[in-house]
This record gives structure tokens, C-alpha cells and sequence, in this order.
């Protein structure tokens, strides 16, 4: 309770009272309203102010304001209290006065606290403020929507002689928001597909009309209709824009998807969370590894350092071995050269050679060594024909651990400065060492450009970055050029960002929660990705038509168009069986060109050697 304005500084007395209910009383003492400046009255206002919601807060509340007739007064407080969050629609607020209906009037009208929330202003008639009993009072409210409009009406009269009358279906605080009466209703918002999409349509006479679509549209067209208002969307520049509107009340909501996060809280409040809202990321694909190394991919790192080990290895031991165990036994010596002979030919599939020693050391190791090339060669062969055909690729950068370690630069749409002043507040050190790496583009578009030309990872919501790859960055074979991560970087909920305290939450969280728990949002989301499928099919379609008739006006197909095509390799290895090509045989030309060079060089330098030794340039000792 505030009781008369003409007494300040503020003091406030609590208690609990018979009943067990938390009340509370605030008087502004001490002085008069005449002797202190407007910056005084709003600090001492929002001291009380501040006391009454922490009061608020605690206990279910009927605050009851008594202001004399001072109209400045009560816009004060009315700002105050606005400012202050003191009201919610479960609050109600009687305003007893003996202001003229003029002013009353103007107040209810242009007072955000007195004309949307759950006010009554008593209006008191009478010559004495002594006696309470000797007056009549018209208790009034402020009807933003009805169907004569925007209307202040009497609800009840009090009197002495025949107490409190209704006037109004036996109710002193009406409700406000069930029906809009047809009222036009501004909301924000800015396309984000599929949750809310925009587009431009030329009439006959050669104007344009936006026609809005998408899920989040579509949920709010339903809430329309059950609450009778009309959208109208306010025009928009940017995300900070859409979100600034709502905090100024000029926008009852932003009707399209948005992240729950702490410090946005102290921005706006938030409507019935409606939906899983993910921050991913998105990167380009990594190109196909030259084609040539195919030669190298069937073992790992570890398996070829094995075996050259053994290479090493065997030779050595087989060298030492060589000599007869027992007298008699036959077999020469065998030497370094034929050592590593048999060991490099066996792994290549050559036979052995004919004088070799006979003693069971010897065999021991030498038969060991030809398991381990069958076995090996057998493997190499079969994963070669593999890796022949099959285009490898480098790993995929797939959480956030790696998208840190691997770019240095993020970018994200001008919305994501509240993520990443979020992530400089995180306590999580890989959160905030991304948070430094990230930037600002204009837009996504920009964003997935970016990360294709300059190899930078964008960051934004994972159905928007879906809607626009299948648009905008894939192949006519269907193929995309991005991919969106395996891991969320912050998954959480979302939903609109309303007005602080906004009285007709209650109604919009109502309808919101039956639209999703009928599964009709899940199925308008449904909807919209099979339309995005039937377009990407259909222009894959039209790609195979267009690519039969140039078949068939050309007789002979050009192989070296097919592959200096980005897609080639993706549509080959969805074909089950294939020739193999000059391209896929990269690796066994180059190597067997190698072998003729280096043949050649030899060739070269023993016809050099030869011609030197026969002009006794050169000599060579046994």
C-alpha cells in the first residue's frame, strides 16, 4: 500500500498478519511534494517501488495505491512501476483518486501500467477526506480491446447507502486479452528459414506484396485466430532491431526463433519454450586427397612403418643365419644381395631363388617371412581395389573441441554478439577460447561463403544452415558443398522474446502450448523440409533430363569433363560397379613411370660407366 504522495523520503513497514499473509505498507514521509526535484521523486520511487516487488515476489499481492489528486504524481509512479517491474497480470493495482474523469482518462489511455495491466482507478466524489464513508466512488478501467476499440468503461460503483455494484459480470478486474476484437497487433521478426520465410509476389497491376510463411508464421497466424487480432510486422533491419522493439513495447512480441540465454533475460522475458534450439556449425567439405596416393592408403601410418622395419629386419637375420648347422649340409652362402633378392621378391610375388641353404634356422625364418607376405599382400591387394574407386577424404572436422583447434577464425550473423559475449562469460576455457577467434558477418549468406572460399566455420541455427545449403550451396546431383557438425556448440531451448512482465503472456502461452502439444508445429516443420526435398529433387531431375539430351545430341561423351567435374567422384561411388579410370589408376602409372625413369637413369649411367672403363678412365679391382 502507498499511502498520501505528500510525504517524503520513503519508509516501509512489513508484517504477517492474522491470516498468515505477507503485507506490507510504503509511505513517502517527511516533507512535501513541492520541495523536491523530479530526479529526487524517481529515486525515492523507485527505492519503494523496488521494495513493494521484492514483497511481490514473496506472496501473492493485491497492491492498493491511495494518490490525493496529484496527476503528476501518479505518472510517476507509473513510470516507476513500469521501470521497476513491479506489476505482473496476476497482480492487481486500484489507484484511488479524486482526479477529474478528464485527467483520469488520459492517465488509463497513455499509461502502460494503468491501460494493459490489471488496473482500477477509484474516482472518489465528495468535499472531505476525513470520512471515507461520506463519499461515492466509480471504480474505472481501461479496456485496450473490445469491440467498439480501445474504450474506458465503469465497471462498479460504491456508495454508502448500497455498497459495491458491478456493472460489469459481477467482476471489478476484467480480463483484458482473450479476445483482440479484430485489433491490429505489431509483431517483429526477419526471415529465418523455416521458421519464418518471407516472400515477394508481383500483382497484375506490377506491385509487390510480402507473403510470410514458415512455422513460426504459421503457429502465430493459429494464435491469431483464437485470440481475434491481425499481424501486422513492423519493418526490421537487423536481429538487435527486432529485439529492441519488444523491450520499447512497440513490438508485442518477436514471433520468430530465439535462444533462451542469461543475459538476455535482462532484455525481455520470454513466451511458452516451444522448441529444441541448437547453435551449430557449419564448415565446407574437405577436398578428395590426390588420387595418386590411393597406392598408400590400405595400411596406416603404423602398419607401413611395421613393415618397413621387417624389410630391415628379415634381410639381416636371414644374412646371419645362413651358414650349414650340421657337416654335409649342403647350400652356399648366401649373401646380402641375395638376402634382400628373396625378401623384396617373395613380398612381391617372385619366386625364390634355387641355391639357398638348407639349415632349419634358415627355413624357420624364410618360411615365416612368406606367411607374412601372403598375408600381407593378400591384404594389400584387397583393400587397394578399395581405395582405387572409392575417393578418400580427409577426416571431418565433427566437435567443438576440433572446430577450435582447426580454425581461427568463426564467424556468425549479427545476432550472434549476444552468444559471444556469452561465451567470454562462460567458465568453460574452450567456450572462450572460441569466443576470441569468432567475428560478425552481415548475414549467413555471407557466412557460408565465407566458409567455402576462405575456409572459416559459420555459426548459426542447424535448420536455417540446412534450409539454406539444400538452396543455395548444393550440386544439381543433390551433393552439397557444406556440412553441418556433428556436435551442437549450445544446445538449449527457444521461444519469442516478449515484454518484460507483457499481461497477455498468460493468453499467448496458452494457445502456443495447445498448438504443440497437438504435434501440429512438428508437422508444419515436416511440411516445409519435404517441400525443400521435392525443389532439390526436382532440380536433380531436371539436371539428369538436361544431361540425357546432350547425351544424345553428342555421340562421343568427353571423359576429361567428366572428370574435372567436382561431383564425379560422389556419383561414382554411389554406382555399384565401375571401370576403373586414368584417373583412378593415377598411382600405379606414376609409380611404374617412376620405376622407367629411374631404369633409364641406371641404363644411362652404366653406358657412361662402361664407355669410361674402356677408355681407362676408370678401373675396378676384384
Amino acid at each position: 500500500m502507498c499511502s498520501p504522495r505528500d510525504a517524503y523520503p520513503a519508509t516501509f513497514s512489513e508484517d504477517i498478519g492474522k491470516t498468515g499473509r505477507l503485507f506490507g505498507v510504503f509511505r513517502l514521509s517527511s516533507g512535501n511534494y513541492a520541495d523536491y526535484n523530479e530526479s529526487d521523486v524517481q529515486l525515492q520511487m523507485d527505492g519503494v517501488v523496488s521494495k513493494a516487488r521484492s514483497l511481490r515476489l514473496r506472496s501473492k499481492c493485491l497492491l492498493v495505491v491511495y494518490l490525493d489528486d496529484d496527476e503528476h504524481f501518479l505518472e510517476v509512479f507509473a513510470e516507476g512501476s513500469l521501470r521497476g517491474r513491479l506489476l505482473v497480470w496476476a497482480s492487481r493495482l486500484l489507484v484511488i483518486t479524486r482526479l477529474s474523469f478528464l485527467r483520469l482518462r488520459s492517465l488509463l489511455a497513455n499509461y502502460w501500467t494503468f491501460s494493459m495491466m490489471n488496473a482500477v482507478m477509484m474516482n472518489l466524489e465528495g468535499n472531505s477526506t476525513s470520512v471515507l464513508i461520506h463519499f461515492r466512488g466509480s471504480f474505472y478501467t481501461n479496456l485496450p480491446y473490445s469491440s467498439s476499440g480501445s474504450q474506458i468503461v465503469q465497471v462498479a460503483t460504491w456508495s454508502q447507502e448500497n455498497g459495491l455494484s458491478f456493472r460489469r459480470k459481477n467482476n471489478l478486474f476484467a480480463e483484458k486479452f482473450s479476445n483482440f476484437f479484430g485489433a491490429t497487433v505489431n509483431v517483429t521478426a526477419l526471415p529465418y528459414a523455416p521458421h519464418w520465410l518471407e516472400t515477394l509476389v508481383e500483382g497484375p497491376d506490377g506491385s509487390t506484396t510480402k507473403i510470410y510463411g514458415g512455422t513460426d508464421y504459421q503457429l502465430l497466424s493459429t494464435i491469431a485466430k483464437a485470440l481475434n487480432f491481425t499481424i501486422s510486422v513492423l519493418h526490421t533491419s537487423s536481429w538487435d532491431e527486432v529485439a529492441t522493439r519488444v523491450e520499447e513495447r512497440v513490438s508485442f512480441m518477436a514471433t520468430v526463433f530465439h535462444n533462451v540465454l542469461p543475459q538476455r533475460l535482462e532484455r525481455y522475458d520470454y513466451s511458452y519454450t516451444y522448441e529444441y534450439g541448437s547453435l551449430d556449425f557449419c564448415v565446407a567439405k574437405p577436398g578428395l586427397k590426390p588420387q595418386w596416393q590411393a597406392l598408400y592408403y590400405p595400411f596406416t601410418d603404423e602398419v607401413w612403418l611395421a613393415i618397413l622395419a621387417a624389410l630391415v629386419l628379415v634381410p639381416v637375420v636371414l644374412r646371419l643365419i645362413n651358414t650349414p648347422t650340421f657337416p654335409g649340409e649342403s647350400g652356399m652362402a648366401l649373401s646380402v644381395h641375395s638376402a634382400l633378392e628373396n625378401v623384396f621378391g617373395s613380398l612381391l610375388g617372385q619366386p625364390l631363388l634355387k641355391d639357398l641353404p638348407e639349415g632349419s634356422s634358415f627355413r624357420a625364418v624364410l618360411g615365416a617371412w612368406l606367411v607374412f607376405a601372403f598375408i600381407l599382400g593378400s591384404a594389400y591387394r584387397g583393400n587397394l581395389t578399395a581405395f582405387l574407386t572409392i575417393p578418400k577424404y580427409p577426416p571431418r572436422v565433427e566437435t567443438v573441441e576440433q572446430l577450435v583447434e582447426t580454425f581461427d577464425r568463426i564467424t556468425m550473423p549479427p545476432f550472434g554478439n549476444e552468444f559471444i559475449q556469452f561465451f567470454k562469460q562462460s567458465d568453460n576455457k574452450l567456450y572462450k577460447t572460441m569466443a576470441e577467434h569468432m567475428s560478425i558477418v552481415p548475414s549467413v549468406m555471407d557466412g557460408l561463403r565465407e566458409a567455402i572460399k576462405e575456409k572459416e566455420a559459420h555459426v548459426a541455427g542447424r535448420r536455417f544452415m540446412e534450409q539454406t545449403i539444400a538452396k543455395h550451396f548444393s550440386n544439381p546431383d543433390g551433393s552439397t558443398k557444406l556440412y553441418i557438425g556433428r556436435e551442437s556448440i549450445l544446445p538449449g531451448i527457444s521461444a519469442w522474446p516478449l515484454p518484460h512482465d507483457a499481461p497477455y503472456r498468460p493468453q499467448i502461452d496458452r494457445v502456443m502450448m495447445s498448438v504443440i502439444e497437438a504435434g501440429l508445429y512438428e508437422h508444419w516443420s515436416r511440411t516445409i523440409l519435404r517441400l525443400a526435398q521435392g525443389e532439390s529433387r526436382k532440380r536433380a531431375r531436371e539436371y539428369r533430363e538436361q544431361q540425357q539430351k546432350e547425351k544424345r545430341k553428342n555421340s562421343v561423351s568427353d571423359s576429361e569433363n567428366e572428370m574435372d567435374d567436382p561431383s564425379e567422384d560422389d556419383k561414382q561411388a554411389s554406382r555399384p560397379s565401375q571401370a576403373l579410370t586414368v584417373v583412378h589408376m593415377q598411382g600405379p602409372l606414376m609409380l611404374l613411370l617412376l620405376g622407367l625413369v629411374a631404369g633409364g637413369i641406371c641404363f644411362c649411367l652404366e653406358v657412361i660407366t662402361r664407355y669410361f672403363v674402356s677408355m681407362g678412365y676408370l678401373s675396378f679391382k676384384d
